[in-house]
């Protein structure tokens, strides 16, 4: 008895043990160190106070509730030393510049895309993260920084399953909450600061409030990860976006039976000129701006109350109230329309080869034009025919572009039980929403895909937020975009978009599995098949970050399922399984890459010279 006894409080303490290096290497991230650069350039691409609106305006979202004082105050877990300094912060990849300084719209000091935003009902002020956290992006170069406003991110945001391999934002944000409620020195130094003068009549409903965000943190961490939903691990600079806002809206807010396996992260898109496109999104499925910025809120935390507290029905008065924002949706929308794609520093990055590039326009349009040129729609046949221009976005199908299919297949095949909403489609049909390629009376509502279901949840939350704001219908048929309405279609395809200022958007594809152009111009068998991301050392030759081991980087496997790094090739051979064009020499290549830091900057356009561009060449028939 005595000897069993042992055995298990030997295997208790084992347990403890391996317990807590799980908690310590949680707490404390495997992250890049940090420098600041010398100097942090801007590429003229929008004024200084256009830039502050998209970094810092709000959109509605919440951290699970975490108040802005809350965050500003935390501690690291094994220091007294501030969570929310930017020098921490940027070690997970935001973007802070030594110059920045605290201001009324940025309070706290805080990296780009760390904004604030005072929840109607109660006055408390949350902790918002807003688009430009995503969709801004830095390249370094000998010790200098490039911003490149609307550019792709390249943090490590999003994951909420537990690794030892590589920190998230969100696994230490939580760790330091919980190291903050179970430490009652720290705590006491917490309440201190949050409450000031009111410490003593406060710090126990602080305690309390403070409980309840950490619970639906490690709840949300923990039923990720029991659940397996995020099993290819996102790392710096991409997030499985489309998964999480369905596993936020179909799974969270409606029924535990709609959570996904989302495995198809993807690179945050540039965002400049999108405003012109017809179709947004990687897949082309969304059309109305304001309903897909509402989508994208609720994915990245804005609440949405569908069912009282016990999850029963609410009456149609009741439901559908959300923190979404109408007014600063509309703001960053019309904000971003004066955002110029950023052009090629040569004071920084270095001179552009005149000669190459002139070679290279004509090598563009005989390779990429047919999908990647702006196509301006006349009048007659926009979507919105007040918007000009408006670009036809061509959505080339996975089997042709032979890229990693996931992203795509998940959206076009995942289906989601919604009946519990009782909707009816005679109501359904009087909302502004139109199904391309499909109708109303498909429907089903016990399997229903995730674009139409969040076309039509959308629409009741825009709806209902609509008069909450007490915005009228001329107001609004602006605030939607050009009056158009929720449009959706459901592609197996990913769209070409227009490539100005491709060269500041690396690594590449929808996925991030191509780190270069170079390697993105090359056969696939010539591409890396693993590569260290997090990195932002720019290699201006190849236009992409450099990819070489590093402290606290993440090693990006393109075996995994999701991050495949076939198609968009240039072979010889059949024009079949994502060979779209015939090889191009290593000169060709390097040609090509010299014309895209050149285009769309009118300046180093005007220097080039003429050079005849061959005809585009099918290539063999070949049949399979």
């Amino acid at each position: 008895m005595r000897i069993l006894r042992r055995a298990l409080y030997l295997v208790v303490l084992l347990a403890l043990l391996a317990g807590a290096v799980v908690l310590y290497y949680i707490a404390k991230p495997n992250l890049p160190p940090f420098s600041p650069p010398s100097q942090v350039h801007y590429l003229g691409q929008w004024d200084e106070k256009a830039r502050q609106t998209y970094y810092y305006t709000p959109q509605g979202t919440q951290v699970k509730g975490l108040r802005y004082d809350w965050f500003t105050a935390l501690e690291l877990p094994f220091s007294t030393d501030k969570f929310a300094t930017p020098d921490y912060l940027a070690r997970f990849g935001f973007l802070t510049d030594p110059q920045q300084q605290a201001s009324a719209l940025n309070p706290g000091n805080l990296p780009v895309g760390f904004a604030r935003h005072q929840d109607v009902e109660s006055g408390a002020q949350f902790l918002d993260i807003t688009c430009s956290a995503c969709h801004t992006g830095e390249l370094r170069y000998q010790g200098q920084a490039i911003r490149i406003d609307g550019g792709a991110a390249l943090h490590s945001l999003a994951s909420t399953v537990p690794t030892l391999k590589g920190g998230s934002f969100g696994q230490a944000l939580g760790m330091s909450m919980a190291f903050t409620y179970y430490n009652p020195i720290k705590f006491k130094r917490f309440a201190k600061t949050v409450l000031g003068d009111n410490y003593d009549q406060g710090k126990k409903q602080l305690r309390t409030d403070f409980k309840v965000v950490l619970d639906r943190l490690l709840g949300t961490a923990m039923n990720d990860w029991d659940r397996g939903l995020y099993p290819t691990e996102e790392g710096f600079g991409r997030t499985d976006a489309f998964g999480r806002i369905a596993n936020s809206v179909f799974g969270d807010a409606i029924d535990a039976s709609n959570y996904r396996v989302a495995n198809a992260p993807v690179s945050y898109p540039q965002v400049w000129d999108i405003w012109k496109f017809d179709w947004v999104q990687w897949n082309g499925s969304a059309m109305q701006p304001m309903a897909r910025n509402i989508g994208e809120a609720l994915g990245v935390g804005a609440t949405l109350h569908l069912f009282d507290e016990n999850g029963g029905q609410l009456s149609e008065a009741e439901r559908y109230p959300s923190s979404v924002r109408l007014r600063d949706l509309y703001t960053l929308e019309e904000t971003l329309k004066q955002l110029k794609p950023p052009v090629w520093p040569e004071a920084v990055l270095g001179k552009v080869d005149v000669g190459l590039a002139s070679q290279g326009r004509a090598l563009f349009s005989e390779n990429c034009a047919y999908c990647h040129a702006p196509d301006p729609k006349p009048r007659d046949e926009r979507l919105a025919a007040a918007r000009d221009p408006e670009w036809r976005m061509r959505i080339v199908p996975t089997r042709i572009i032979g890229t990693d299919p996931t992203t795509a297949d998940n959206i076009a095949d995942h289906r989601f039980d919604i009946s519990k909403l009782g909707w009816k489609k005679e109501e359904l049909a009087k909302l502004d929403v139109k199904l391309f390629g499909a109708s109303l009376d498909e429907v089903d509502f016990a399997s229903i895909s995730s674009a139409k279901g969040l076309a039509y949840i959308t629409a009741y939350v825009e709806n209902r937020a609509y008069q909450d704001a007490g915005i009228q219908p001329r107001e609004r048929w602006r605030m939607d975009g050009y009056g158009l309405a929720i449009g959706v279609q459901e592609k197996r395809g990913y769209k070409a978009r227009p490539l100005n200022g491709i060269w500041a958007t690396p690594p590449f594809l929808h996925n991030g599995s191509v780190p270069n152009l170079f390697q993105l111009l090359s056969p696939v068998v010539e591409r890396d098949k693993q590569f260290w991301v997090g990195n932002f050392e720019y290699d201006p030759k190849r236009a992409g970050f450099l990819t070489g081991k590093f402290d606290g980087g993440f090693l990006f496997d393109t075996r995994i399922t999701g991050n495949s790094n076939r198609g968009h090739e240039f072979r010889d051979g059949c024009r079949v399984d994502g060979v779209i064009g015939r090889a191009l020499a290593p000169e060709e290549r390097w040609a090509l890459i010299e014309y895209l830091k050149v285009m769309g900057d009118p300046a180093l356009e005007g220097q080039l010279k003429p050079v005849e561009a061959k005809a585009w060449t099918p290539g063999p028939s070949c049949q399979i």
